[in-house]
Order: structure tokens, then sequence, then C-alpha cells
């Protein structure tokens, strides 16, 4: 863990009190100034300390055991941010762009811009980072095309809000996720929200997905899925022993369909990648938020195929075979969904 640990480029700590009083928001949508309004009104105590940590990319091991140690759990629905089982660190992913909480403070409202609104101290994060000149981009680029995944984590920070964007036929509310949030009236904006007192804590760890593919995945492209998901998944779990002075601790990670949404890619390639990321990375385990509609059928039919076209009962395999069997599914990319 300690050789691991060289792999962390850039690390941090902001008081949240002070975070938010001298980097607050900056927040341009009329609707997402109501939500922080909400959630942090006039007097708002903030606790704690949130750590901020960028990492380099971490080489995918050799082989991999399969099925290995790590235990998997699909569930309807997306983010609850319930309180971890005792012992048990838990990180849930942030579907990022490359630039860290890029349009947090625009009329978007994806999965990215929805976890800033609940956990507003990223925001002031970021104008921190940016004030300071510490970086802020997810992935390396070169030119314009990305290069290595640069993973940034965030530690410690206060959800202070549950921003509920399903629609709610009861209440007469429509669904405002993506770009019906910014259309959206105030009243409707109001309703679905709630302010948490206390805040409960939440780790975040923000890795971007590649973009805007077309056709079947080349080797390339997987390569780097895993790549990025496994440099993340392994850098929550060097960053938990941190934490504990190198203590062992169990590490959970709440993901879905990273990159699935806005960039088009491929319900079933990214659940059986990032399966196989947690497998590699020694997560304890990986817990699969597959939203509603067909959400869990589709994680259930990847796995399926994981199991029997990729895995095929083998007791080990060598990580590159284990892509070259994914690259033979001619699995082909998606559409962006507009949001």
């Amino acid at each position: 863990m300690s050789d691991e640990a060289e792999y962390r480029t850039a690390v941090a700590e902001f008081e949240a009190e002070a975070l938010m009083a001298r980097h607050p928001p900056q927040i341009l949508d009329a609707n997402k100034r109501l939500v922080l309004e909400l959630a942090c009104p006039a007097g708002a105590k903030h606790a704690g300390v949130v750590e901020y940590s960028r990492w380099r990319e971490i080489p995918l091991p050799e082989q991999l055991s399969v099925p290995g140690r790590c235990a998997f759990e699909c569930r309807e629905g997306f983010f609850d941010y319930g309180p971890p089982p005792h012992g048990v660190d838990d990180w849930h992913l942030n579907f990022a762009a490359a630039e860290l909480f890029a349009s947090y403070g625009r009329g978007a409202m994806a999965q990215d811009e929805m976890q800033v609104a609940e956990h507003p101290a990223l925001g002031a994060l970021r104008e921190a980072l940016l004030a300071a000149g510490m970086p802020t981009m997810t992935v390396e680029m070169r030119g314009f095309t990305p290069h290595a995944p640069t993973p940034i984590l965030v530690r410690g920070v206060e959800r202070r809000c549950i921003l509920d964007t399903t629609p709610d036929p009861m209440r007469g509310r429509p669904g405002i996720y993506g770009t019906a949030f910014h259309r959206a009236s105030q009243e409707v904006v109001r309703s679905a929200v709630t302010a948490l007192d206390p805040p409960t804590r939440t780790n975040a760890l923000a890795i971007e997905a590649p973009s805007f593919g077309r056709g079947a995945y080349s080797l390339k492209e997987l390569s780097f899925i895993l790549s990025t998901a496994y440099s993340g998944f392994r850098a929550a779990m060097i960053s938990s022993r941190l934490a504990q002075g190198g203590a062992a601790r169990a590490v959970a990670i709440h993901t879905g369909f990273w990159g699935c949404g806005a960039y088009g890619g491929n319900r079933s390639i990214m659940t059986m990648l990032q399966r196989v990321a947690a497998m590699l990375a020694g997560v304890d385990r990986l817990i699969f938020h597959a939203g509603f509609g067909r959400g869990v059928e589709d994680h259930d039919l990847a796995v399926a195929r994981l199991l029997r076209h990729v895995f095929r009962d083998e007791a080990d395999m060598k990580t590159g075979e284990l892509l070259d069997r994914i690259v033979a599914l001619r699995l082909e990319w998606g559409q962006s969904d507009g949001n």
C-alpha cells in the first residue's frame, strides 16, 4: 500500500466552514440558486474537513482471479447515500466531465451536477482549487484526446439536501432530470428539495467515461475504460487505507450506468468493465444502482454475458485475454440521451 500511495499526485484539506465562506459556489442558474438556498439557508453552519486528492493512472494487473472476493449487489433506483455498515468506507461515483464539476453552476442537471447540488461544498471546492492553481482535470489530455485517467477523490463532504428529480404524479410534479431542470418552475423545484438537518457525509470518486464513440468498441476504447475504472476504484481503496493509518478497512463503491447517458455509452460494456475493475482493484463490495425501467434487466443481461462469454468458468485469466473476449462480443456504442 505504501508504494501505491505514490500514485497520489495532489492532496489538500479544507475546513468546510472556511471553504464555503471564502469560495462560495458560483451559481448562474436560478433553479440551482434556489436549491442552494434551501440546502444552505442563512446562518447555516458547515462542519468537518473536506479532503481532496488527485491520482495518476494505476497500471492494470496482468491477471485476474475469477470470481475474486468482491461481493456484488444491484439495486433499483439511484444513489440514496444511506449510511454504510459499521467498518465500511462508502464511495459514490461522480460521473465526471474532464474538468471537475465544470457545469455545476449552469442549467444542466445530469448525475454530476445533481451530486454537486446535493453537496454544495463540492462547488466551493472547485472554486478553491481554481483559486489555488491546483489541478482539476479528471483525465490527462494530449491535445483534444484523452490520454490517461487522473481520478479525483473527495472525502467527507456534507450532503445538505435530497433533490428528487423523478416524476411525482401524486404531487403533480414532472421529472426534472437533465435539461428539464432548467425549464422547471421554481415551485416545482422547491417541491423536489428536502433539506437534511443534520447533513450526512459522502466520499465521492470522480472519473470521466469516454464519450460519443461509434460502431463496435475497439480494444483501445475498452482498455481505456477499464483502466479508468480500475484507477479510480484502486485509488479509493488506497485512500481508505491511508485514512486508517494503513489498517485494513472494507470498501464499498456505489456506481451505475456510468457514461451511458449524455456520453452514449453501452450499458452492457460499462456494467461488465466496472465489475471487472472492482475485482482487479480488490474492492470488497460493488453496489450498482440501476435506475428504473429496464435498468436491473440491462444490468443482469450484462453480467450474464460476462459470465457466459468472458469468464467461462475459468479460475484465472490474463487481463489482455479478458479484453480480447469482450472485443469479440462486438457490442456497439449507443446514442446520447441529450442530458
